[in-house]
């Protein structure tokens, strides 16, 4: 529990206000119950990846539908989705463009080991909204992720990597790192790390220049993999001043700057490369640019691409480790030429970005008249409550900050009542279909929930 959020707020209370949550949910939820038993003898941890375990009522909701903001489950309830799939979704479930381009893309060839015009647009238009030239395709943001270190550390001779203490870039070894005293090692619970952490990871606080320039000056850094803000403990924003810092001390010590866009893509139609203006040397993004179908991408500068294609011993095509037979695929590549070309455009940010703000003011609202020592925090299109009375500098202070009980609580009032939120986060999302009555109706469950909890 976060030492701050015990304010107001009585446990044993709490317990009491979860165990009726609980009985709520496991009443309206047979169906999927069922199926969770059912898939125990299948399906590792009864789901088909284990995260899917951590969901606030001890067992996942089966999903049987979903279009545009809403999903349905196998019980029949209905839910304003503003989980969205953890970013997959940010286009809506199902955009009419992108299922029709998925049908016929499948009926004309799913993967053919062979490039289609629908790839070489969306290089074009990610060159055009990222300012970077040259892109390469994945299956996720992790393999994009995966394939920026190995380039770098090809390119510079340099054996590390720079993290940020609890930041999240998919399944990423090396990102599973976090410092304590100036050590470097393993996240608790890292499952099978190949190597000592040490060895390939550098991992400092976010917002610190001091422990960014001490760790660069050791001139042993290929490339610092950042989200240019943190998404994975709540939203955690940059400094005034860090991020060009950043850029600057990166080129000062030699070192290649990597911007993780996947989440904070929620930023704008560039993420906030373009909207913060930022010079990356290579960014990656995935998930929703293809409308939830498995996609990735990495753009490189001309710079990087001269430097990769220097080196005669640098083997791009097969030994080096980078691709995959079906990255680059027929069917992704429709999906994210139809996503970006109709759904994540200037249009529907202009559309999203004010309801997230409205949905931040709503719950800041209820917050301050509850005298909560909380906060909401907005990067475009998404926002988030933390449990701490002002906003989070850096990874340890938000992974602090967590609160099980608390949070489990609020989702699963907010979930009885027909409103999901991203489990395991604060987070609300918002998608072009996503009202201004949906936004409000989160608002209306979040009073009333803090309500029971402080009255």
């Amino acid at each position: 529990m976060g030492a701050n959020t015990a304010t107001k707020i009585d446990r044993q209370q709490l317990s009491a206000l979860l165990a009726r949550e609980l009985e709520a949910f496991a009443a309206s939820h047979q169906r999927s119950r069922e199926l969770y038993e059912r898939a125990q003898s299948s399906l590792v941890g009864g789901v088909p990846m284990p995260w899917m375990m951590l969901w606030a009522g001890g067992h996942p909701v089966f999903a049987a539908e979903g279009s545009g903001a809403r999903i349905t489950d196998v019980d029949g309830n209905d839910y304003i989705d503003l989980a969205l799939g953890d970013t997959g979704a940010m286009a809506g479930h199902s955009p009419a463009a992108t299922a029709a381009a998925l049908a016929a893309q499948g009926a004309s060839g799913i993967t053919m080991m062979l490039p289609t015009e629908d790839a070489v647009w969306v290089g074009e238009e990610l060159s055009r909204r990222f300012k970077l030239g040259h892109w390469l395709f994945t299956l996720s943001a992790t393999d994009a992720n995966r394939t920026a270190l190995r380039v770098a550390r090809q390119i510079t001779g340099r054996p590390k990597v720079l993290v940020y203490n609890y930041c999240y870039h998919g399944s990423v070894d090396e990102a599973f790192a976090v410092s304590s005293g100036g050590v470097t090692a393993a996240r608790e619970g890292n499952v099978g790390a190949p190597v000592d952490l040490g060895e390939t990871t550098v991992a400092i606080e976010f917002n610190d220049l001091a422990a960014l320039e001490e760790a660069l000056a050791t001139e042993q850094i290929a490339i610092v993999l950042a989200e240019p803000a943190m998404t994975n403990m709540g939203i955690i924003l940059p400094d005034d001043g860090y991020m060009e810092a950043l850029r600057q001390l990166t080129r000062k010590h030699g070192t290649l700057l990597l911007i993780d866009e996947t989440h904070t893509f929620s930023a704008g139609p560039g993420g906030c490369t373009t909207a913060w203006n930022l010079d990356p040397d290579l960014v990656t993004i995935g998930k929703s640019i293809g409308g939830g179908v498995p996609c990735g991408a990495l753009g490189v500068s001309d710079s990087v691409l001269e430097q990769m294609f220097a080196q005669d011993d640098a083997d791009y095509e097969d030994t080096g480790g980078i691709g995959g037979t079906l990255a680059g695929n027929a069917l992704s590549s429709a999906a994210m030429a139809s996503t970006l070309s109709s759904t994540l455009d200037k249009d529907c940010f202009a559309h999203t970005i004010p309801l997230a703000a409205r949905l931040a003011a709503g719950v800041q609202k209820t917050i301050d008249s509850s005298g909560l020592p909380w906060n909401v925090t907005q990067l475009g299109c998404r926002a988030e409550y933390q449990f701490l009375p002002q906003p989070a500098r850096n990874g340890t202070d938000a992974h602090a900050s967590h609160d099980t009980e608390l949070e489990n609580f609020l989702h699963l009032y907010a979930l009885n009542r027909g409103v999901m939120i991203t489990p395991f986060h604060n987070m609300a999302l918002i998608a072009p279909q996503t009202t201004a009555e949906d936004v409000d109706r989160h608002t209306e469950l979040f009073a009333e929930a803090v309500s029971d909890l402080v009255n």
